[in-house]
């Protein structure tokens, strides 16, 4: 009679089982969690000619930015659910001390009119601008071919609608301080209207007619969030601290600490896509077709800003040097 032989369990699940060690909570909840990838023909595992089929099919699985593995990606920060809500839990903490804080020192109080009148079209309306990242943030992390990558954006996703809410908040303490200024009113008229906005408005709104993933990813990561943070983040806060506005000036550089934490991870994606031959010169196109644009962009918000010399000139180079650390 023949042996029955017995198989060892497996001390970690299969997937990650390859790099012989245990397994971090990163890998545990982050990494190739997706099960629309098992099947290119039927993500989904319905009928192959349903619609959402046919468009993952289309602009995830048959972007020309290719990778033998996406699922290979890694956040550099590994950040995941739980360690998010720990991490900007401090951060909101932070940033309502700040709120607190300024009002109990009766800081609008201080603030010269003409700088409200500034902050009533210059900073106000970007509520509308965070919300079109937090939308593209939310699209491309839906679309993405790696739940490491999904979770990247949705993080950012976050970020983005805490950059909303911290606006928002300040458009009610604004709108007590400043009746006449349009606090809370005229936002959306900025917004649609003036020629301040008109290049980050035409900028987002054809970022977010952009189905193909590929392109999305490094539209959004490379050319659309790069102009807005060096423009209405990093130079509106020199702008507010120009002006006696500390309270903005601290506020931005609070954010831009989540920027930070976006620019790591979509620079470890980007040497990952740069593994693939072709790849450096899909994503170079795509900056090229895509710069023009977000320049303008800069440049028509940059023009309204008061006591920031050559704004608009740091603002872009600081974009391009960002993308030169890239590779391109």
């Amino acid at each position: 009679m023949s042996e029955i032989q017995v198989l060892k369990p497996q001390k970690t699940w299969s997937h990650l089982a390859v790099r012989r060690r245990k397994p971090s909570e990163y890998e545990i909840v982050s990494a190739n969690l997706h099960y629309n990838d098992r099947d290119p023909n039927a993500p989904y595992e319905l009928d192959p000619g349903m619609f959402m089929n046919e468009w993952y099919k289309k602009h995830t699985f048959g972007t020309a930015l290719k990778h033998a593995d996406w699922n290979a990606f890694r956040d550099p920060d590994e950040v995941v659910y739980r360690t998010y809500n720990m991490m900007q839990d401090g951060q909101e903490t932070y940033v309502f001390g700040l709120f607190d804080q300024f009002n109990e020192r009766e800081h609008d109080k201080a603030l010269d009119p003409r700088w409200a009148g500034t902050l009533a079209r210059l900073y106000t309306p970007a509520r509308y601008l965070f919300h079109t990242l937090q939308m593209a943030s939310a699209y491309v992390g839906q679309v993405s071919p790696a739940s490491t990558i999904t979770n990247c954006h949705y993080f950012q996703m976050a970020d983005s609608l805490r950059w909303l809410s911290h606006t928002a908040y300040r458009t009610t303490e604004l709108a007590r301080a400043f009746a006449d200024k349009g606090f809370g009113r005229d936002e959306r008229h900025y917004w649609e209207e003036d020629a301040v906005w008109q290049g980050f408005r035409e900028l987002m709104e054809k970022a977010l007619t952009v189905w193909d993933w590929g392109e999305a990813i490094v539209v959004l990561n490379l050319i659309v969030k790069p102009a807005v943070e060096e423009t209405v983040l990093r130079r509106l806060g020199e702008s507010a601290r120009h002006n006696g506005d500390t309270l903005l000036g601290l506020l931005t550089d609070a954010q831009l600490i989540d920027v930070a934490r976006h620019r790591r991870w979509a620079a470890a994606f980007v040497a990952m896509a740069l593994e693939t031959p072709g790849n450096r010169e899909l994503i170079a196109g795509w900056i090229a077709q895509w710069e023009p644009l977000a320049d303008r962009a800069i440049d028509a918000y940059c023009a309204a800003l008061p006591d920031v010399p050559e704004a608009a000139a740091a603002a872009r180079a600081a974009t391009r040097d960002l993308r030169r650390s890239l590779g391109f």
